[in-house]
């Protein structure tokens, strides 16, 4: 398997009320990863006022750092999101190994894994 970016999307949906406490968690998580995590390339976060779903883009070097990350920061924050959002899907895209998948199922996400099948970049 050739070492290929992993862009991970997902949404967390803020319960009532807690939308600032969400943003302010996802802030700690940015700063954390660009400081701490050398393989995470871009996170980018949006956010819906009216309905309160964060929508987060995370993109890796490759699938050890989506594992270098779901066990560091994600582990850090994971049960506090889940006291005051709800996960909504997590889309993986590109090539995940089967342990990484593993990992992310036992977490209780619901969890698509899709490897590139073609695309360009003007980059």
């Amino acid at each position: 398997m050739e070492n290929q970016e992993v862009m991970v999307v997902y949404k967390w949906v803020a319960k009532e009320e807690n939308s600032e406490k969400l943003k302010a968690i996802y802030r700690e998580v940015e700063n954390q990863m660009e400081s701490n995590e050398p393989g995470a390339l871009k996170v980018q976060c949006y956010f819906d006022e009216s309905s309160s779903p964060l929508v987060v883009m995370d993109l890796f070097a490759d699938a050890g750092a989506v594992g270098f990350h779901l066990g560091t920061t994600a582990a850090g924050h994971f049960n506090n999101l889940l006291q005051i959002a709800v996960p909504g899907e997590f889309l993986f895209c590109g090539e995940v190994p089967e342990d990484i998948k593993q990992a992310v199922v036992g977490m209780g996400l619901n969890a698509t894994f899709a490897p590139k099948v073609f695309g360009f970049d003007r980059g």
